[in-house]
């Protein structure tokens, strides 16, 4: 298996831990399958868990870049092309259970399709993940180029929004996963807006990071439920508040974004003597940067 190996041929342990990790789902998923675990309506919760599972890897590809600068890992790079190329696998299959979900009836799921705004979205969502995926390789890269390859990757960015939009649509009532994945891809675009303006971000910028991110979850909870159901939004904001039952979405996009600033401050108190790679990349010309680490997930993030 080349894709799990190094550039000078030697097993890549990242490579192999990112493909068993995204493999493990699917392997789940057809366990629950066969010992009939998928409950009453077999088809529609498998439709429901791939698809979860494709916004999930799609923003885990998306949070590799922040990952190596912030442990100091660059090798962590090697991870994000298999976690991309996964987010459009379980996307595609996501779809495929819909068509069988739909006895394979073309005009029908074709009307569905058309008539449906969330499934327009979610459709234009896995087109866009194809077209990440198939220009994955290292041949699409050198075929298109450094600057046009990363342009191309960084959609990976606005199709991650269609695909939590579609997922916050069609969950109707209960939409506290998909505004936790939200709030957590609020984070992802407010540290590339924040990293782009000041660089690497300490621990402090870190912190205020996770508050700001946090803070948008939860009104971005409150707007979503006081539009789609009318319930008083100031009611939801304070729900926040109140942990009796358990951590809202905006408490769990504070408490990761708080365990990232700490592992910062961990990280500067305990130097590992190596330079960051964020500033490599900044001295690293844009297509060297693109051909040393393309992936589904996106470009130069």
């Amino acid at each position: 298996m080349p894709f799990l190996r190094e550039r000078n041929g030697r097993w890549s342990i990242l490579k192999i831990a990112a493909f068993i990790l995204v493999c493990l789902p699917a392997l789940w998923l057809a366990w629950l399958t066969a010992t009939g675990g998928l409950g009453p309506r077999p088809f529609n919760e498998a439709i429901h868990q791939s698809g979860s599972w494709a916004v999930r890897f799609l923003l885990l590809s998306l949070a590799v870049t922040p990952a190596r600068r912030v442990l100091g890992a660059p090798k962590l790079i090697l991870t994000r092309r298999t976690i991309g190329v996964a987010a459009f696998a379980y996307a595609a299959l996501h779809l495929t259970l819909y068509c069988f979900d739909q006895k394979l009836d073309v005009v029908k799921i074709v009307s569905e399709i058309a008539l449906r705004v969330y499934l327009i979205i979610g459709f234009v969502a896995l087109i866009g993940l194809t077209a990440l995926a198939i220009t994955s390789t290292d041949g699409m890269v050198r075929r298109l180029g450094g600057p046009r390859w990363a342009a191309l990757h960084r959609l990976a960015y606005p199709i991650a929004l269609l695909a939590i939009l579609h997922f916050l649509m069609q969950t109707k009532l209960d939409i506290t996963e998909s505004i936790m994945m939200a709030g957590f891809l609020a984070w992802l675009l407010l540290y590339r807006l924040a990293y782009r303006i000041v660089g690497d971000l300490g621990p402090l910028r870190l912190g205020l990071l996770a508050i700001v991110a946090s803070a948008a979850t939860a009104l971005g909870e409150a707007a979503w439920y006081g539009v789609t159901t009318g319930v008083d939004p100031t009611l939801v904001l304070y729900a926040n508040l109140d942990v009796s039952f358990g951590l809202r979405p905006a408490a769990w996009v504070l408490v990761v974004g708080l365990v990232i600033a700490i592992l910062a401050a961990l990280r500067a108190i305990i130097p590992s003597g190596k330079p960051m790679r964020g500033a490599a990349d900044r001295r690293m010309p844009a297509p060297a940067r693109a051909t040393a680490s393309p992936g589904a997930g996106g470009g130069t993030r």
